[in-house]
C-alpha cells in the first residue's frame, strides 16, 4: 500500500466520502485509505466508485462503494446504517458532493447597456430557477443531509471529524457563477455553525477551499476546444501568485492536517484555502 508523505495515522478509522465519483474526491478517498482509514465511497452513480474502491483494495486498503443521492435523506440514512454494519461507525465525513449548473451562470462578466434586448446572450435576468435551485440544493443540502445521517454515529461512538468542501468563490464571488458562489459561501458559513453546534461532543468541523483545479467539470470554462487556454484561464493564472492550477495532490496535506487530532485537535470552524495565494492577492 502506498503511504502518504504526512504522518497522519488514520488506522482503524472509518471515513465516508460523498461525491467520491469525481476526480478530486476519488483522489482524497485514496489519500484517506493510504493513511489507514477504511473508506466508504458514496456517489449517485456507482460505476466510478466501484472502480475507485477496487483500486484502493488493489493497493492494500479497505474500501466499499455505496450508491446513493446526497439529497435523498432515506439514501443517506440507509448508507449510514450499511457503513456501520460493514465497516463500523463513521469517524470521518468528507462532504465532497457539489457542483455548478450552466443554467445558473451568465454569459458575460458585466452587464452592459443593451444586453437586455439581446437574445443571443444569457444575462442575469435569464438565470434559470431550476438551475439556481439545483446548485444551492446540491452544495448546501448535499452537505447538510449527509451530516445529519453520519454525525449521529459520531456522537454515539464518542466523536469524529467532518470536512466540508468550500471554494475560493466563498471568499470572493467569481463573475458569471452567482449561484455557485453563493452556495459555497453558505457551505463555509454552515461549517462554522456546525463547529459550534458540535463543539461539546468531540466533533471537529472544518472545510478546505480549493482554488482553481482543472477538471472535467470546468473544462469548457478554462480551455477552448483546441486545448488553448480561454481568456478566463489567463485571468485566473494572473490572479494566482504561484502561477498555475492546483494539482489533486495539493489537497492531501491540508486534509490530513485537519484530520490529525494531535496536530489540529484545537482547530475547528476554519475554512482552509488551498489556492496558490489567490485569496491573498489583490491584483496589484
Amino acid at each position: 500500500m502506498q503511504k502518504n508523505v504526512l504522518a497522519t495515522d488514520l488506522t482503524g478509522k472509518v471515513a465516508v466520502v460523498t461525491g467520491a465519483g469525481g476526480v478530486l474526491c476519488s483522489y482524497l478517498a485514496k489519500v484517506l485509505a493510504r493513511a489507514g482509514a477504511k473508506v466508504a465511497l458514496v456517489n449517485r452513480s456507482d460505476a466510478a466508485i466501484n472502480q475507485y474502491a477496487a483500486e484502493i483494495i488493489a493497493e492494500g486498503g479497505i474500501a466499499k462503494a455505496y450508491k446513493g443521492n446526497v439529497l435523498i435523506r432515506e439514501d443517506m440514512e440507509r448508507i449510514a446504517d450499511e457503513v456501520l454494519r460493514d465497516l463500523g461507525p463513521c469517524d470521518i465525513l468528507l462532504n465532497g458532493a457539489g457542483g455548478n449548473n450552466a443554467k445558473a451562470q451568465t454569459d458575460k462578466e458585466y452587464y452592459e447597456t443593451g444586453d437586455l434586448e439581446r437574445e443571443d446572450i444569457k444575462t442575469f435576468f435569464d438565470l434559470d430557477d431550476d438551475g439556481v435551485n439545483m446548485v444551492f440544493d446540491l452544495n448546501y443540502n448535499g452537505t447538510l443531509i449527509p451530516t445529519q445521517a453520519f454525525a449521529k454515529h459520531m456522537i454515539r461512538s464518542g466523536g469524529g471529524n467532518i470536512i466540508n468542501i468550500s471554494s475560493m468563490n466563498a471568499f470572493l464571488p467569481l463573475t458569471k457563477i452567482p449561484a455557485y458562489s453563493g452556495a459555497k459561501a453558505a457551505v463555509s458559513n454552515f461549517t462554522q455553525w456546525l463547529a459550534v453546534h458540535f463543539s461539546k461532543c468531540n466533533i471537529r468541523v472544518n472545510a478546505i477551499a480549493p482554488g482553481f483545479f482543472a477538471s472535467k467539470q470546468n473544462q469548457a470554462l478554462l480551455f477552448n476546444e483546441d486545448g488553448t487556454p480561454t481568456a478566463r484561464t489567463q485571468k485566473i493564472l494572473a490572479g494566482t501568485p504561484m502561477g498555475r492550477f492546483g494539482k489533486t495532490e495539493d489537497l492531501a496535506g491540508g486534509l490530513l492536517f485537519l484530520l490529525d487530532d494531535n496536530a489540529a485537535g484545537f482547530i475547528t470552524g476554519i475554512v482552509l484555502p488551498i489556492d496558490g495565494g489567490f485569496s491573498a492577492y489583490s491584483g496589484v
